[in-house]
């Protein structure tokens, strides 16, 4: 037997794998392909203080190894979810992370303290990738002092397991990293996705109709890794790695750079059980290594 559970500062998961927010919607998605329940963590579509319909189409393309959106957060808002769509999703797993989104601290606060009664709303991850109107367009995620304040003055109103989803779109994502840990986040995901954009040679027009949009997928893996492997020698609470995983030797890849767990999104688009096939694969790596515990492999890359 491999052990595949972990203790994620306060977060138990049966195993280490989670699906990726916006990927799958509320989960409901995903019913018809495999138990939920199997999941590690169920994370759920980015949710916002007020409803949004997102961006115009066409707002997803695929790109070599990838694909490129820009949803804008479209969502109904915090009290249609703890409403109406929280009493149906809540069976599915013990661990429903809700991936939470705003353009000023005060939203990120109201969503968390709305979110705060919820028995199998174990975790939030914080979305510090969203435009901070207040700072003229800045993204939280690109400064330390505004990634530090939200982090702060959420850490206030959660008493719960807080994650903190990083952006890449930094020159130093380890300083980014550090200043929230120092403000209380229990564990940090990266990477989101990378700003990029796509041209359609035929119109010479863009592909998005915001022009730039989110690069996902395997094409940007090693950028992930990278970035997950200086986190981890800069900060001493957990990592959930993000970015291309689409097998399980991914995923191991990711836990030997110092991932404790790991996030599975555009793989799901191409097989919605790609999350129960890389658990399967984990644990066949660990027994076909004698692995006992797959905790084992973390930040175990030999240099």
């Amino acid at each position: 037997m491999v052990n595949l559970s972990i203790d994620i500062n306060g977060l138990l998961l049966k195993n280490p794998v989670m699906t990726a927010s916006g990927t799958c919607g509320f989960g409901e998605e995903l019913v018809d392909f495999f138990d939920v329940s199997a999941l590690g963590a169920l994370v759920v579509k980015g949710t916002t203080r007020e409803h949004r319909e997102g961006n115009p189409y066409p707002r997803i393309t695929e790109t070599p190894s990838g694909m490129l959106n820009t949803i804008g957060l479209q969502n109904k808002g915090i009290d249609y979810f703890v409403n109406q769509l929280y009493p149906r999703i809540e069976h599915l797993n013990k661990n429903i992370i809700v991936n939470v989104s705003g353009s000023t601290v005060e939203d990120y606060v109201l969503v968390c303290e709305k979110l705060s009664d919820l028995p199998h709303c174990t975790a939030v991850e914080i979305n510090i990738s969203c435009p901070n109107i207040k700072e003229g367009g800045l993204a939280f995620g690109t400064s330390c002092p505004a990634a530090a304040q939200v982090t702060k003055e959420v850490r206030k109103a959660w008493n719960k397991h807080m994650m903190v989803k990083l952006s890449p779109n930094v020159t130093n994502i380890a300083e980014i990293a550090k200043a929230v840990e120092d403000e209380g986040a229990d564990s940090v995901s990266l990477v989101n996705t990378f700003l990029a954009m796509a041209i359609n040679a035929k119109t010479r027009k863009p592909v998005l109709s915001t022009i730039t949009g989110g690069l996902s997928g395997p094409a940007i893996k090693p950028i992930a890794l990278r970035m997950v492997w200086q986190v981890y020698h800069a900060v001493k609470i957990p990592i959930i790695g993000i970015g291309g995983i689409m097998t399980a030797d991914d995923a191991i890849e990711f836990f030997l750079a110092g991932a404790s767990a790991i996030q599975v999104g555009t793989a799901t688009f191409i097989d919605p059980a790609s999350c129960t096939k890389i658990i399967s694969g984990i644990e066949n790596y660990c027994f076909e290594n004698n692995v006992s515990d797959f905790k084992e492999l973390i930040g175990g890359l030999i240099t």
